[in-house]
């Protein structure tokens, strides 16, 4: 019996260094029925996968909690529910937090088409400038990095929850609620059926630099370091751009970029570590 206790003994000295399996927590959706971030989900989850050769096996969920946006970052900060977030950048947010500078959709966040009441169409159609778009109101989520920008665009900005923004956004007390093109179909899928005035605007294309990161506590070096080597490995071999294809190939199409007006706005809140002269990573309409 000794001579067993003593083998099992010198066997846990060498057991590898990924004996604890790492847990790896994002912020669960703020509404049952929101699809906005299962492509972020996918691209984590596949990071994580094509490391467990290098650190170990782990175990990926969603936070107990529903959080939004500003929500999610507080928590990061100060809490211990979750490890990893997905949100735009800025000065603040690469101060704070660690962020992955691979953005995540290519940038394709920023080039917004919007839902708005189908009597606005008419006067959407008469926007032709920037100056034009400050004559509307817009309409975004509590604690959403964009409410910033538009305001420094000098365009009135009404936030309320996730959920309300549709319903809001039927009823005209906004004129416009502009999405990423990869989320807007997606949502007029699941809320369009139930809101019969709710369309998709037929001729407006809104842009900003826009990149989104996955971003870490500033100490967790680990982590980052895992899911930085996966989506290089990801984008090595093909399985990124795949990953882009599927969740937005479909919208893009939709989305008829080269028929819209476009309008283009500044995003004076971009760091200087912003890799955008790296073509490789970033959404080019003129190869659609």
């Amino acid at each position: 019996m000794l001579k067993y206790l003593v083998i099992l003994l010198w066997l846990s000295c060498f057991q590898p260094a990924w004996a604890e399996m790492l847990k790896v927590t994002y912020p669960a959706n703020e509404s049952a029925n929101d699809p906005r971030f299962n492509d972020l989900i996918e691209i984590l989850q596949t990071a994580l996968d094509k490391t467990v050769a290098e650190y170990g096996p782990y175990q990926l969920g969603p936070s107990a909690m529903a959080m939004n946006e500003a929500r999610y970052l507080m928590e990061l900060r100060e809490g211990n529910s979750i490890n990893v977030i997905w949100s735009s950048t800025s000065f603040e947010k690469e101060r704070d937090y660690l962020p992955l500078r691979i953005p995540l959709r290519k940038g394709l966040l920023g080039y917004r088409i919007a839902f708005t009441a189908a009597i606005n169409q008419a006067k959407i159609d008469k926007v032709k400038t920037i100056d034009d778009l400050r004559k509307l109101t817009i309409g975004q989520g509590t604690g959403w990095g964009d409410v910033r920008l538009y305001q420094d665009n000098g365009i009135d900005v009404i936030t309320t929850k996730y959920e309300n923004l549709f319903r809001m956004s039927e009823q005209k007390r906004f004129d416009l609620f502009p999405r990423g093109i990869g989320e807007i179909f997606n949502e007029f899928d699941v809320f369009g059926k139930q809101m019969p005035n709710l369309v998709v605007e037929k001729n407006l294309l809104l842009y900003y630099p826009w990149p989104y990161y996955f971003f870490f506590k500033k100490t967790d070096h680990a982590l980052y370091d895992r899911v930085a080597l996966g989506i290089q490995k990801m984008r090595a071999d093909g399985s990124f751009d795949a990953i882009f294809r599927k969740y937005n190939d479909k919208a893009i199409r939709a989305a008829r970029l080269k028929e819209r007006r476009l309008i283009r706005l500044e995003n004076r809140f971009l760091p200087k570590d912003t890799p955008l002269q790296d073509a490789s990573l970033w959404f080019d309409p003129a190869k659609y």
